[in-house]
């Protein structure tokens, strides 16, 4: 797509915000109200569900998911060795355990494999009880989540999607956030969907555990707000978030079209030249970062610096190496890939709006 189109694209999606902003603002409701309800429904029918809960962040979600599944002190929660640190975080919040899995190298997801030998170690080698897993769609792509679902489902174990990178994603017919007993997400302005702060949604077609994560959302509230029936959060989206969603959703799917065109440009111009991510061909990734791999990384990110293009590393260190879990290090076993991941990863710009004059600039560096 032209530089000129995509600025139109774009200028177009902002003067709807602003406009939805300014209607946002005149009305004086800021929490909640008719807004939230509405992008609720929207967001629903987006991933195929019954019901969706917003809340104040992805983090939140999670915590949520794990309260309303009964999740707390003496449970094992397997999570992935190689994501952010908020999805094990969660878990030590509610008083659990995160016991922690090797990912896939090529997908950057929890490897099932290894995920059937580390339940078996807890059974055999602690006093844990395995309770749940929480699979990661890391970097866009939809985790495993045929085999999980068969796995989890023969141990009688809860499955929760931790989909704050995966929104958009898809395994054939489903969309991601619908897999497991609950799905999470977030908005956060860099996620595949981000509004204008902080922001984050449950996905569930359960109805009993969306009535209770819609009272511990507003501190456990019974009947009203003033009848607390049981220890909650305070984690409410703003009304104003729930404006720019509404807009942001309405436009998704062609930002979706538009990161597949970069993916695919970006595949073709540095096949050969570094690992390129993979995607298998019932899957489409909605691209929260486009991640490659190479021995050479700390080379190349000083390589793009110089040229002026930016880059990250996603994650310099696994969720074992991080010092808030040293006192359960004991009882974590190897994670190779993972290890191995911290020191090979980039991720390369990747946005709804690079020109293909920009990917090629970008790829000609590396």
């Amino acid at each position: 797509m032209q530089f000129r189109d995509l600025h139109r694209q774009y200028e177009a999606m902002k003067a709807e915000i602003d406009e939805a902003l300014l209607k946002t603002v005149s009305k004086g409701a800021f929490i909640l109200g008719d807004t939230v309800a509405e992008l609720e429904q929207h967001l629903a029918d987006y991933v195929g569900v019954k019901h969706c809960i917003t809340c104040a962040n992805g983090t939140d979600a999670l915590r949520m998911t794990l309260v309303a599944l009964g999740i707390g002190k003496g449970d094992a929660v397997f999570v992935p060795d190689f994501t952010f640190f908020a999805t094990a975080e969660a878990v030590a919040v509610v008083g659990a355990t995160p016991i922690f899995v090797d990912v896939c190298v090529d997908d950057f997801n929890i490897d099932v494999d290894d995920l059937s030998e580390k339940i078996t170690y807890v059974k055999s080698h602690t006093d844990l009880r395995p309770a749940a897993v929480i699979a990661v769609d890391l970097f866009g792509q939809p985790a495993d989540f045929t085999d999980l679902e068969l796995l989890c489902k023969g141990l009688n174990l809860h499955l929760i999607e931790d989909g704050a990178q995966g929104f958009g994603g898809s395994i054939g017919d489903r969309k991601a956030c619908s897999f497991g007993d609950i799905g999470t997400t977030s908005f956060f302005p860099a996620k595949p969907l981000g509004c204008y702060g902080d922001g984050g949604a449950l996905f569930t077609d359960n109805d009993d555990w969306a009535a209770l994560l819609r009272s511990l959302r507003v501190h456990g509230k019974g009947a009203d707000k003033y009848d607390n029936i049981r220890i909650g959060l305070n984690s409410r989206l703003d009304t104003i978030q729930a404006a720019v969603l509404q807009v942001k959703l309405r436009h998704f799917d062609d930002e979706l079209k538009a990161v597949q065109h970069i993916a695919d440009k970006y595949n073709n111009l540095l096949r050969g030249k570094v690992t390129l991510p993979i995607v298998p061909p019932a899957v489409t990734s909605s691209y929260a970062q486009y991640t490659i791999q190479t021995d050479s990384r700390d080379a190349l990110q000083a390589r793009l610096k110089a040229a002026g293009i930016p880059s990250a590393v996603y994650y310099p260190r696994t969720m074992s190496q991080q010092a808030a879990f040293a006192s359960i290090a004991f009882l974590q076993q190897p994670c190779p890939v993972s290890e191995r991941l911290t020191q090979t990863v980039l991720s390369l710009p990747m946005h709804p709006y690079l020109t293909d004059q920009e990917i090629e600039t970008i790829t000609s560096a590396i």
